[in-house]
């Protein structure tokens, strides 16, 4: 998106679909919706947000643009099928018919885009380009445009009956993640190859098929914390979206048994959730200029540098064609350089990592509370069967955190 051109359809060249494209797991994504649900905590603009989704947090709407995932084999008929959301019936129906009006897909000439498509773009890294330089990876319906297109849903100035199916409290949910997805350096920029292995610039006229952010290349790390990386080969993208992110917890004892573990990372989750809610992170606001549906073309631009630098700190080789489900993707290795600032690639991530879903957790909060201050929360969401629930909810979720949104309007 241009930010004299919004939703200007963008070519979609050489786009790929991802087969399995998780931008940050589920703990990433739950930092980011914590982060906001504590900032907006007590204010109007989060009774606005609990009384959209009938009492769900962000922290927990966060994960459930993925969890959707699960009905791409089956479909979403069958209502007991993972997920299933029976204590929010509204909001169930209304994201079972966001999966029917976009449903996973591999044609990029499909009139309707697959739902895949929303959480990412690939602007090449090669050269230092903005997000608006180019067409290769972007599209009408990457992540950039997807989160124009939730705010202006907000806002009223698209209609919630519209193609897509996303009405307001789909919008805050998808919100939610997607804000997210686009603090993940390998959701918005890539390598592109050519033929021979060589890094190239599909928009310098120089054909290429991009990495599928790192989706099918193998890390081969040759230090960091915690030591176990270093010896243990695992794709690239997997690395950032979730062992980078872990790293950011205290070490767990592979002994735990399952329910241990999770109640231990949910501890460790929420300690830092409540320090980055307290701390105000450096260079998180958009400038005065920038209009608040370009917010994401922004953080674009914002994030590109750091996914120039992902790639530009490992040596790509071995680097062939393949194919994966009837389409041409590049495979290989990735391999650690030695940095010039002698930072290992497992801690230089970790500590990027945590930068970025601070930025995106303060991002989503002042995102929302723009959006929704002089808006409307009249929508066709919770029906009035589910209204008396919803407010118990309300009252739960604003009660439970108590630290004062005014941060937002702090001092960087």
């Amino acid at each position: 998106m241009n930010f004299t051109r919004p939703r200007i359809l963008i070519a979609i060249s050489v786009m790929t679909f991802r087969a399995s494209l998780f931008a940050y797991g589920p703990t990433g994504h739950e930092i980011v919706g914590g982060i906001a649900d504590k900032l907006i905590a007590n204010t109007p603009v989060a009774e606005k947000i609990y009384t959209l989704t009938d009492g769900i947090t962000l922290e927990r709407a966060s994960v459930m643009a993925d969890e959707i995932r699960a009905w791409d084999k089956n479909g979403v008929e069958d209502l007991g099928a993972f997920p299933h959301y029976r204590d929010y019936p509204a909001i169930d129906k209304q994201l079972r018919d966001f999966w029917r009006a976009n449903p996973p897909t591999q044609d990029l000439k499909s009139p309707a885009p697959s739902h895949h498509w929303f959480h990412y773009t690939d602007v090449p890294i090669l050269n230092a380009q903005k997000y608006a330089d180019g067409k290769t990876g972007r599209s009408q319906w990457d992540v950039v445009h997807m989160i124009s297109y939730c705010v202006d849903v907000l806002r009223g100035e698209i209609p919630e009956n519209n193609a897509r199916k996303i009405t307001k409290p789909v919008a805050v949910i998808l919100l939610a993640h997607y804000v997210g997805d686009i603090h993940q350096p390998l959701h918005v920029g890539a390598e592109y190859f050519n033929q021979s292995g060589q890094a190239v610039d599909p928009d310098k006229n120089q054909p290429g098929i991009e990495d599928e952010g790192g989706n099918t290349f193998v890390l081969r790390l040759i230090r960091g914390n915690p030591e176990k990386m270093a010896h243990r080969g695992l794709k690239l993208h997997g690395f950032w979206d979730q062992d980078a992110v872990m790293a950011n917890l205290p070490p767990l004892s592979p002994t735990l048994s399952k329910e241990e573990r999770y109640r231990k990372i949910d501890q460790a989750k929420r300690k830092l959730i409540d320090r980055l809610v307290k701390e105000q992170p450096r260079n998180w606001r958009a400038p005065a200029n920038v209009a608040l549906k370009n917010y994401g073309e922004f953080w674009a631009d914002d994030i590109l540098p750091l996914a120039r630098e992902a790639h530009e700190r490992l040596q790509f080789i071995n680097v062939h064609e393949i194919v994966d489900q009837d389409r041409k993707v590049m495979a290989g290795d990735a391999r650690e350089r030695n940095a010039p600032d002698h930072v290992g690639y497992a801690d230089w991530s970790a500590k990027t990592v945590l930068e970025e879903l601070h930025k995106a957790g303060w991002r989503l909060a002042d995102l929302l509370q723009q959006t929704l201050t002089s808006t409307s929360t009249t929508s066709a969401a919770p029906d009035s069967s589910s209204d008396e629930l919803g407010q118990k909810k309300i009252a739960f979720a604003v009660k439970r955190t108590r630290f004062s949104s005014n941060k937002l309007c702090a001092d960087d």
